[in-house]
């Protein structure tokens, strides 16, 4: 296969795994091996598999880390949305009646904009509001060290939702870039509570919380 120009090996290699590319394809020979480790093979892959967004106006350098970066993403937090009742979270600070899972749309809510999630935590007085009830959330995210040690961190200011709202589902989201190595842990922390102080659970809703590494 020497004799197939490097374009029409780019097109017919871009049909194997990622695995196999790197892993088998590689040592094949000299000409595959340079289509492989070069540029144009992995941004024909990221285009196959729409992983052409990138963050920011700069074009990535290197298209091969990019491909495995999105193939590999996923949310790092578990039971987001509450379908495993409280598994994985930890009450860090509990107060009035504490937090309950309710189903969606919930007293006085909507439905989530996204199909697949169907519950959603509910804080007591102490991302949603109810229409009846304002509230207040915050949010705060740490990347630490070995040891725990903050490396750095994002702290949201408290947001308020006032009384009376539409009740609509509202998106709060951070990039970390530049944070230099060392980050093994993640603490994400979040909460609320209602400002009209009825008892019962008349706080923020949370719900489809998520961590990603981005490339």
């Amino acid at each position: 296969m020497e004799n197939f120009p490097d374009d029409v090996l780019i097109r017919i290699l871009s049909e194997v795994s990622a695995e196999e590319l790197v892993l088998v394809c590689r040592l094949v020979c000299s000409q595959w091996k340079n289509i492989i480790d070069g540029f144009d093979l992995w941004q024909t892959k990221c285009m196959q598999d729409g992983f052409m967004e990138t963050e920011g106006e700069t074009e990535p350098t290197n298209w091969r880390t990019v491909y495995f970066l999105n193939k590999r993403k996923r949310n790092l937090l578990k039971n987001n949305s509450g379908e495993e009742e409280f598994d994985y979270w930890e009450d860090l600070n509990y107060g009035g009646d504490g937090w309950k899972i309710e189903e969606l749309p919930g007293d006085n809510g909507n439905d989530f904009p996204l199909e697949g999630i169907e519950k959603y935590f509910a804080t007591s007085f102490e991302y949603a509001a109810r229409s009846d009830a304002g509230c207040l959330y915050e949010l705060c995210v740490q990347l630490l060290s070995d040891n725990k040690d903050i490396i750095t961190e994002y702290k949201s200011e408290m947001i308020t939702i006032p009384q009376f709202s539409d009740a609509s589902w509202n998106q709060i989201n951070h990039t970390f870039s530049g944070y230099g190595p060392g980050v093994r842990f993640i603490r994400f922390q979040h909460g609320g509570q209602d400002s009209v102080f009825w008892k019962g659970w008349y706080g923020v809703r949370v719900t489809n919380s998520s961590v990603t590494i981005q490339p």
